[in-house]
Formats: C-alpha cells, structure tokens, sequence
C-alpha cells in the first residue's frame, strides 16, 4: 500500500477556457484577414491559433514522474462519521515540479476534498535527501453509508504557464477504504444480567446440556436459594449449594434477510439492480451489527447466516462458523461493510423441510438463541424460519416496514416473537421491548411469558 506507482495518462490534453478563447479570436483574425486581405492581422491570427497548440503539445509532453502514498486514519470507518486521509507525494524528476492541481478520486457517494494547488516540489534527492522533493496533503473524507469504496488514484492536473492547455494525469492506484455499518449501543442492563447467575447460565446449559456440576458447597450469605443441591443437603443435614464450572461459549444465531424475495412478487416494488442503496436492507444490516455487537461483548459466540440459505455466512466460508471475542466484533464489522445489497429472487425455489435447515439435529436441551432481521422476505423464507424454530429458543424477529403482515402472522403462528422496527432511531427501543410480557393470544397461548433475553428461565 505504501509503494510508489508509476504515472499513467488518464485524458488527453484540453484547452482551457482562456485557451480556447484565443482560438476563436484567432480563427476571427484569420477570417478578417482574407477579407481584407491584410498579412499583418494574418500574423495575429496565426499566433492565436498555433500558441493554444503549442500549450497543448506542451502539457502533453510534461510527464511527471511521481510517487504517491495514501494512509486512512483510522483504516476502518463507521458509516456517518469520516476518516482522515494523508497523502505523500514525492517527485521522481531530476527537474523540479510546480504549478500543478491535486485531488483525489472518490466514489460520488462520498465527500472529498475540492481542487486544490499542488506544492512545488524540487528535484529528485538521492544522495542527500532534505525532504525538498517530498510534500503531504490530507483531507477529510466523509462517509455516509457503509461499504467497501476505492479511493484515488490521485488526479494531478497540469497547465502550461500561459494557461491555455491542461491535462490530467492519474497517478498511483486506488485503495480501499471500509465503512462498517453504524451500531447502536443496546440496553446493557439485559447484558449485565447475563453476567451474574441468570442468561450466561441459563444459556450454557441450554447448549451444553452434558456440563457436569463438579461440587456442593456449603450455603453462604447472598447465594441464590435456586442454587440450592437438595439431595446434597439431605446427605450432609445443612444446606448445601451447587459449586458449577460454566462453560464460555454460549452461542446465538443472527439470520438476515439478503434477497429481499417478497419485492419480486408485488407489482411497484424496487427491483434488483435498482440504483442507490435500499434503505429498508440497511438497516436490517445495522439492526444485526447492533445484535451482534452487543451479544460479543458480553461473551456469546455469534453465528451470522443468510435466511435463503441458513447454513452460508453472511459474508465469507469462514462466518459460518461464528465470531468470538478477541476480534471478532472487527471480523464481523468487516463482512457485513462488504455485504453486496439485495440479491438473489424467488424463483424456482422449493419448500423447506426441518432436516433441510438442520432443525431436527438439535434436541430441546440444545437449543441456542435465535434473532432474524427480516426486510422483505417471501412465504418460502418465512417457512424456512418456522422449520428453523424447533432448534431456536428464544425466537425474536426484527421486521422491517416492508414485511408484509401475512408474513408476520405466519411466524407468530409458530412462536416467533415479531418486534417492528421502521428506522435506526428505534433499535435500542426494539431490543428492550423484547424483554417486556406479550400477553397470550388465542392462536398463541403456549410460550409467551416473560423476558425472551437469552436463555432467561421461567422457573423462580
């Protein structure tokens, strides 16, 4: 990244406006020189065409010779914030560089720098470098949205001293900036809960359903009567608790809606291959780095999965198998900067089975919890979460407002908890609503009792 490239013509040399402007004096000379049939207005005429061509001859053949370098800081950006650009440019000539335009290219989604002059450079040093040949710029690059965006090459614009021809010249090679996509703080009293004895227990033995409990111990001041061994207690004749070795791997499940299937099926919809981000897709994108964020700071393992294809990572082979702390909230950032927008349709697909999206390969005990972002699914993806049910507890939806209302009747059918979310502004609100009491509906009286935080147990 830090190498200097070689220069390279990006357009062919142009008059400027002053340029072109002597031009058509000079072509007006010439006409009122034949008609008058004067030579002295024929050698003014001939002056303001040729000097325009000469400039422009000139510029052609000036090849800088440059060496550019370009520094993100930081490297990794969040969506609506910026990152600081440093450039470092240093000329290869023997001869000295000066009356040049610099800026930078970027992607028409961002905000850069305007034009700006260019430092005067001296020689190339190689014997005893001062640091003359040598100048640093920088600027502020916005970024509103997320994604992966090429920055440069630079653009150096070059005039002759007459300012009547230009041209420009790109120099070095475009390199990458990454935006992740914004993540909102969630309710940390629901992580700070996990941390004493209640979900970060309860999901431990709900995954690893074989952990032994290794000793009783005696009843201390302050331990949690649920904790109580009470055939240890009828042994021993005093009250004794259980002393547990918890595991630290518990795991969750986020499944995002990526193909956007049920837009295919409604005349007026947006289509695949439409200009400009969507803006219910990203943030479904930032309501599942939200979720994912908060779960690995308080110790989860974190599998991220496509809704049309439940066992593929969102973004790479190597996501399907899970982030985990240390750096796994950067890895997960970076793959859900690079994920492409809506794609995929549905078409020519089949009904899902349980054994399809391995929900019988779970048992009841094994049950991990389960959070899906959903932007605007079909009836084959939402069939595809209900075969996923049985081998996910809690199950909390994230619905977008495209999500038709068949389609959240279908998953509340099947003891999905639908939580709506219209915009960023309402995930933090979304998350806590998720802890609060659904009252039971005729169609649903079986599991809605109480907090669906993972792993929170109903018994007292």
């Amino acid at each position: 990244m830090w190498r200097p490239r070689s220069t390279r013509i990006a357009t062919w040399p142009r008059l400027t406006r002053r340029g072109a402007t002597l031009v058509i004096v000079g072509v007006l000379l010439l006409a009122v020189s034949l008609w008058f049939d004067s030579r002295d207005v024929l050698v003014l005429a001939f002056v303001g065409i040729a000097m325009p061509a000469v400039a422009a001859l000139f510029v052609g053949l000036r090849k800088p010779s440059l060496g550019v370098t370009r520094r993100f800081a930081p490297p990794v950006v969040e969506a609506g914030t910026s990152t600081r650009v440093a450039l470092v440019i240093k000329n290869r000539s023997r001869r000295t560089f000066d009356g040049a335009h610099w800026r930078d290219r970027v992607p028409s989604t961002l905000t850069a720098a305007p034009e700006a002059i260019l430092p005067a450079m001296g020689p190339y040093e190689s014997m005893l470098p001062s640091g003359d040949d040598t100048v640093r710029v920088e600027y502020r690059l916005r970024t509103p949205r997320r994604g992966v965006y090429p920055i440069g090459p630079l653009r150096v614009g070059v005039a002759d001293p007459f300012g009547l021809a230009r041209v420009d010249r790109d120099i070095g090679v475009a390199h990458e900036v990454l935006v992740t996509p914004r993540v909102t703080p969630l309710d940390t009293a629901l992580g700070s809960a996990a941390s004493v004895d209640g979900v970060l227990n309860g999901l431990q033995l709900r995954t690893h359903p074989n952990s032994d409990e290794l000793i009783a111990r005696e009843y201390r001041y302050g331990d949690p009567l649920r904790r109580v061994n009470w055939a240890a207690t009828a042994r021993r004749g005093e009250l004794m608790v259980r002393e547990e070795e918890q595991r630290g791997d518990p795991e969750a499940r986020i499944i995002l809606d990526t193909t956007l299937a049920g837009r295919a099926k409604q005349p007026g919809r947006r289509r695949d291959g439409d200009e400009g981000p969507h803006f219910g897709f990203e943030l479904g994108v930032e309501v599942a780095a939200s979720i994912g964020m908060h779960l690995l700071e308080h110790g989860y393992r974190v599998r991220c999965d496509r809704l049309d294809d439940p066992e593929r990572g969102l973004a790479s082979g190597e996501s399907g198998a899970g982030y985990r702390m240390p750096g796994g909230d950067r890895l997960m950032l970076e793959d859900l900067a690079r994920l492409d927008g809506p794609n995929g349709s549905a078409s020519a697909r089949t009904a899902p089975s349980a054994r399809e999206h391995g929900a019988g390969s779970r048992g009841r005990d094994a049950r991990m919890p389960g959070f899906a972002v959903l932007v605007d699914p079909d009836e084959h993806d939402a069939r595809s979460l209900v075969a996923l049910r049985s081998s996910i507890e809690p199950a909390v939806a994230f619905a977008t407002e495209a999500v038709a209302p068949g389609i959240v009747d279908l998953l509340e059918k099947a003891d999905w908890r639908v939580v709506r979310v219209r915009r960023a502004a309402e995930i933090a609100a979304a998350w806590s609503g998720t802890t609060r009491v659904q009252p039971a509906t005729p169609r649903n009286t079986a599991a809605r009792r109480g907090p669906v935080e993972p792993g929170v147990s109903d018994a007292p």
